[in-house]
């Protein structure tokens, strides 16, 4: 099994389940948001999830907060759906939507790189 592959699997999984399950918070503070990718760490310790939302700065700040906010309600859900002795805290981590879609397309061929690996 090379080196790397598990946490590559549990970032995956988490960017799916975090993408399916964050538009059905009931927050009103959560915006359109897009999950761009899941990062955890080599330990499976932390799990750092880079998304987008629309919006002007203070519906992105009241996203952050809802998502902050909702972090221990995702950490469960992700809970029932992977087996994992411990699972990673959650860290969201709003990508700047300054670059736009460059900086977008820069991000989606990074995740297609470490997917190969």
């Amino acid at each position: 099994m090379p080196e790397g592959s598990r946490p590559d699997r549990v970032s995956e999984e988490f960017r799916e389940i975090l993408a399916e399950e964050i538009p059905k918070l009931k927050d009103p503070r959560v915006g359109f948001v897009t999950v761009l990718g899941v990062t955890v760490t080599p330990d499976l310790r932390l799990a750092r999830v880079f998304y987008t939302t629309l919006g002007d700065e203070r519906a992105h700040r009241a996203t952050a907060a809802a998502l902050a906010s909702a972090r221990g309600h995702l950490r469960k859900v992700i809970g029932t759906q992977v087996r994992m002795k411990v699972l990673p805290e959650l860290r969201f981590e709003q990508e700047d939507t300054q670059g736009g879609p460059d900086r977008i397309e820069q991000l989606l061929r990074q995740l297609h790189d470490q997917e190969g690996t």
